[in-house]
């Protein structure tokens, strides 16, 4: 610090002059600077101990003058701004100086001087100096808040203008060597770290009838909001609704709510918004910025104040998401029906007498906010009324019409396509909580128009340019997508009347006609739009149709043809997330209410081979369609032609429908947590179906009318669904499956016995936790069914231990049969060897060729007829000159030899002789031998 550079004096010194000193230089008490330095630039160390000293100083009574003089010295010292070595005790000045205000209230001035001071940036000599003094000057910053509680308004602006002036910081008049400027965001961060913004909200409560210091300390504020640090800070100071709360206080600049508008912006955008709405959320809040809305909106033509009343109506919209804000309460909610009702539906309200919206961009923006927060009050259940009484209904359907290129419009084009689309969403959620004025205004004949002229062809060219046309551009898919969200919803209420209507005004008939239409007209760019249009018309006929076997009936064989259509999807697409999985949902859905129950549409399913899709797509193994589609086949299984479909489906590795759901019990066991063993055995005989989840779950008493863990059990998996499928085929002749599989449906066939014993051991151990004592019947008859339950799970249990047995005697069979193919294999293979290996000696050894032809002479004469009948002819089977040892007949192929060197087959035999001419050399073929036919001698030869 100062003191340590500039040892102090050890006598008081006057205004101007010199003390004596043990040192041998006399050390000024206010630092003089020489005309050298001055011309330099340099700041030399100033001895700001003796000033803290001067202004302590108490007992003398001419003190005054020279406070004031030793104050107006150190202001001029530090013109072109404060080292921050030097701030703490700079600020520690400022606040004697303040603590003398009270008696001398010319100390004002030199303060204000020193607050100004502060508005220049700081000076560092070293790099590290911002680290070394943060915590000094985050500090001392701090006290500029606490200066506020001086009643002065000129330092109380001062204050605002210096804080102003950390976010528009002004280099130094002068450069000084050895120092260099703090960086530009050192001063906002220490009034972060300082908690300015905190007192400053708190000065606001000084300043209820003081309009300039309020818009200072509002700007100051509007600066401070811009980081999340302050904004918290002034959450905890209750900022948002002291703000809120002085709206209305008489400002002719109009910077007031200006400022607080852009204050509760900035708060609700970077502190908790949560907050911020519940502080927002009171009768003294809402009833401000309900008189300032409505001012703007009736009496503001500009365009400042326009928008600035949309910011409100946006800042009110935000508000209005807190059930507990009174909005009804202080009367705002029947307002903005009003307000955006009025342009739609004539209102004798003098609020709007005369009122008209421009098609200026705030004013189309504003309706499109009123329609916004419509929605939003719209779910307190007490607005309903409201809506009501403001014919909101009414108003919003005078935009299901085609627009009519000749009328004169507030509203360009694009504009009102987009009020279109925006009112159609508010209808889907505000018709359906008032079903009646949705009749009244014959609601159904409307929205199938509107649809009707959704499906033309026309020259109606959609900008789609806002966020409701997305995808709609240059076609009316946004406005078909909304207008089914709306019959949708209003279908879904399940209102007997409302779908009645639909039904005799032909909706089916319409819907189908539109689903089939979106099929040829779907490209890759709409894509996802035409598949949520496709799922919302399905998931409307399932509304219309369900439970009414009328209506399926005129759903149909078309309705079918739908439905297998989205069924044969290409199973890739439901990975790519444009909707397939939405649709097919939706479509899984329509089959449980537009086709079960009526026999003509099943029996028209199964013509087509639905059931084959359905498991094809139960083959996928895609657990959130399992559920479902199991369902359906319960359902399908009551027909008695659908067990012949299910047992001819065939999948992936000619797998049948038998094998297909018993491996998906095996993967729900798996998930679940059963205890079986490597073969699929049941381990735990007692509670054979067990999951991992209800080993967890301790049991406890229940009132009757809750269900247990073991019934809940039945409806949280897919395994009862299983069992009913597997049961309505029949467990017997099941074809497909493996020793695995039988296993498994040993389980699976006694599954309802299990579960009915589990749910005894639930009552029983019920019973003991309650302490209750049964009579002798009771306790008999519980521990018989228990132990039946327990002899039902044993015999399962060693059922399947013997079929495990028997496969695997049955593979030890197989394996030796596999065995002995292969010897015999072997075997041939042997025999072959040796009849090569002997047919190879007599062909390179003379001596063994004759001896194997001995031998075969031999055979050959042995295995002649001896005797001879008298009387008959006996033929020579022998073929002469043929040396061969191996059967052959009369014509032999020799491959080792060259055809052109012997002349061909046989021709050195006796026939071949006889008719092949001798030629020159070795014997040749001759190309063509002609035959001579001699004549028949008469008589016998």
């Amino acid at each position: 610090m100062a003191t340590a550079e500039a040892p102090a004096t050890a006598e008081g010194p006057g205004p101007g002059g010199r003390g004596k000193s043990r040192s041998p230089r006399p050390i000024p008490v206010i630092g003089v600077v020489t005309e050298d330095e001055d011309a330099q630039g340099a700041l030399k160390p100033m001895d700001l101990n003796r000033v803290i000293r001067l202004l302590e100083e108490t007992k003398k009574v001419d003190l005054k003058e020279k406070q004031l003089l030793c104050v107006k010295k150190l202001v001029q010292y530090y013109q072109n701004g404060f080292p921050l070595r030097d701030i703490a005790q700079i600020f520690k000045i400022l606040n004697l100086c303040a603590g003398k205000i009270k008696n001398w209230p010319s100390f004002i001035e030199p303060i204000q001087d020193i607050v100004k001071l502060c508005g220049l940036p700081f000076l560092k000599k070293k790099v590290s100096d911002e680290i070394t003094y943060a915590e000094d000057t985050a500090n001392s910053i701090a006290v500029l808040g606490d200066l506020m509680k001086i009643p002065s308004s000129e330092l109380r602006i001062q204050i605002c203008k210096c804080i102003v002036d950390f976010y528009h910081a002004e280099p130094p008049k002068k450069h000084i060597p050895g120092y260099q400027q703090a960086s530009s965001t050192y001063k906002i961060q220490m009034a972060e770290v300082g908690g300015l913004a905190e007192t400053m909200v708190q000065s606001l409560a000084l300043l209820k009838n003081q309009l300039v210091e309020k818009l200072w300390v509002l700007k100051v504020l509007q600066h401070l909001s811009t980081s999340e640090v302050n904004c918290t800070l002034m959450m905890k100071a209750q900022a948002a609704s002291g703000i809120c709360a002085h709206l209305n206080d008489p400002d002719p600049s109009g910077q007031l709510l200006f400022r607080s508008s852009e204050i509760l912006w900035n708060l609700l955008e970077k502190s908790s918004k949560e907050e911020i709405i519940q502080q927002l959320s009171n009768l003294e809040c809402l009833l401000a910025l309900k008189e300032v809305f409505n001012h703007l909106f009736l009496r503001g033509f500009s365009h400042y104040d326009r928008q600035l009343r949309n910011d409100i109506l946006v800042i009110t919209t935000i508000i209005a998401q807190n059930a507990e804000a009174p909005m009804i309460e202080s009367g705002f909610t029947r307002d903005l029906i009003l307000f955006a009702t009025f342009n739609e539906v004539k209102s004798q309200d003098p609020l709007v007498k005369g009122l008209k919206l421009s098609n200026s961009y705030e004013d189309f923006e504003l309706k499109k906010l009123l329609f916004n927060i419509i929605v939003i009050l719209s779910k307190d259940l007490p607005t309903v009324q409201l809506l009501i009484g403001g014919r909101l209904v009414l108003a919003l359907f005078t935009y299901l019409k085609k627009p009519e290129k000749h009328k004169i419009s507030e509203w360009s084009a694009a504009q009102y396509e987009e009020l279109q689309l925006h009112a159609l969403a508010t209808l889907s959620s505000v018709a359906p909580l008032v079903i009646g004025e949705y009749m009244l205004c014959q609601g159904n004949t409307r929205v199938l128009v509107f649809l009707e002229w959704c499906e033309t062809e026309d020259s109606f060219f959609s900008h789609g340019n806002s966020f409701h046309g997305t995808g709609g551009r240059g076609n009316k898919f946004a406005h078909m997508r909304y207008t089914l969200r709306l019959l949708r919803a209003m279908v879904y209420l399940g209102d007997a009347t409302v779908n009645q209507d639909l039904c005799e005004k032909g909706a089916i008939q319409q819907l189908i006609g539109i689903f089939k239409n979106t099929i040829s007209k779907c490209n890759d760019k709409e894509e996802a739009i035409v598949l949520e249009i496709q799922s919302d018309i399905l998931l409307t006929l399932t509304g219309v149709c369900e439970n009414n076997v009328s209506r399926k009936e005129i759903f149909g064989t078309e309705g079918v043809d739908l439905i297998l259509h989205v069924l044969k999807t290409d199973p890739k697409k439901f990975q790519s997330g444009l909707g397939y999985n939405v649709l097919l949902f939706s479509t899984l859905d329509s089959i449980w209410c537009c086709v079960l129950a009526c026999y003509s549409s099943e029996d028209y399913f199964l013509e087509k081979e639905g059931i084959f899709l359905l498991l094809d797509l139960l083959a996928l193994n895609q657990k959130k369609f399992c559920n479902l589609i199991l369902g359906i086949m319960v359902e399908f299984c009551d027909n008695p032609k659908t067990t012949a479909h299910v047992n001819a489906w065939r999948g992936k590795k000619d797998q049948t429908a038998a094998s297909l759901l018993i491996k998906l019990w095996r993967k729900e066991e798996k998930e679940l947590g059963v205890k079986r063993d490597k073969y699929g055995i049941i381990i735990d005989t007692k509670k054979p179906l067990f999951t991992s989840f209800q080993e967890e779950q301790k049991i406890m008493p229940l009132p009757a009318n809750c269900p247990s863990l073991a019934v809940m059990d039945v409806a949280e998996n897919i395994r009862a669904k299983i069992y009913a499928v597997l049961g309505k085929l029949d467990f017997e002749n099941l074809p497909g499956l493996s020793t695995e599989d039988f296993v498994t449906l040993c389980v699976i066939h006694r599954y309802l016995d299990f579960k009915v014993g589990e749910i005894w051991n639930e009552i029983s151990e019920e019973i003991k936790l309650e302490k209750l004592k049964p009579v002798t019947a009771d306790k008999n008859i519980l521990e018989a069914i228990t132990t039946a339950s327990e002899n039902i799970g044993k015999m399962v249990a060693s059922l399947q231990r013997e079929m495990i047995e028997n496969q695997a005697h049955q593979d030890v069979q197989n394996e030796q049969k596999v065995y002995a193919k292969i010897q015999v294999t072997h075997k041939q293979r042997e025999l072959a060897n040796k009849s090569w290996e002997n047919f190879l000696a007599r062909t390179s050894n003379a001596k063994t060729l004759k001896k194997a032809k001995r031998l075969q002479e031999k055979a050959i004469e042995s295995s002649r007829y001896r005797e001879r009948l008298p009387n008959t002819i006996f033929h020579q089977t022998d073929i002469k000159g043929l040396n061969t040892t191996v059967p052959a007949g009369r014509v032999v192929m020799v491959e080792s030899t060259p055809a052109h060197l012997v002349g061909g087959p046989l021709a050195d035999t006796d026939i071949a002789l006889q008719r092949l001419p001798v030629r020159g050399g070795a014997l040749q073929r001759v190309k063509a031998v002609r035959t001579v036919v001699e004549p028949q001698k008469s008589g016998l030869t």
